[in-house]
């Protein structure tokens, strides 16, 4: 029979928060889309100035790089994230190809969030600050996977990365969401200072 593993309560707890923290995003990125497409003129109530201006994302074409709005897509995905999270917390145990399932979803998440941050910053020339809560979201979460899949020997690691991983697992997310706000700060510096 297949090995089965479950997780600890504190990466149970981390997916469900950080799942609802992308759902709570998703949704209300959806709400304003819709009453953007019912009104050209409607204005989201995180259009704060002309960097963090939530509509001039939602109205570029990035916004629905499949055919629909983008946060749909993150109805769906941190809805997983939530009942994976769940599951955890109630006992479930998984087998491997679940947990590379998981993490193959995570895998997309990331590039696609890697992918519209760079068009956010570089392309449109505006930022979201619920997109900003659905990149944070799925960078804490691509990493605690990538590091528990290590950790289990569900992705093959060296020993010193397998032992990094397990006692220091926020150093990567904390340095990639860092990263992404020096990006930030120095894409609209002379906006900030002055």
């Amino acid at each position: 029979m297949a090995r089965t593993i479950g997780a600890g309560r504190g990466f149970a707890l981390l997916l469900v928060l950080t799942g609802a923290g992308g759902l709570t995003a998703s949704w209300a990125i959806t709400i304003d889309k819709f009453k953007l497409l019912q009104n050209p003129n409607f204005t989201p109530g995180c259009s704060l100035n002309p960097v963090v201006s939530c509509g001039s994302v939602m109205k570029s074409a990035q916004a629905s790089v499949f055919g629909f709005p983008n946060p749909m897509l993150g109805l769906v995905a941190y809805g997983i994230v939530i009942c994976v999270g769940v599951s955890l917390l109630a006992g479930a145990e998984f087998p491997r190809w679940y947990w590379l399932s998981f993490n193959a979803g995570c895998l997309f998440g990331i590039g696609f969030v890697s992918w519209l941050q760079f068009q956010s910053l570089y392309r449109i020339g505006a930022l979201c600050l619920w997109c900003v809560l659905a990149w944070v979201a799925t960078i804490l979460v691509f990493w605690y996977v990538i590091a528990f899949n290590v950790r289990n020997s569900f992705l093959p690691a060296p020993g010193p990365l397998r032992a990094f991983l397990g006692e220091s697992a926020s150093v990567l997310p904390l340095l990639h969401i860092g990263i992404i706000g020096m990006l930030v700060l120095t894409r609209w510096w002379d906006f900030w200072t002055s």
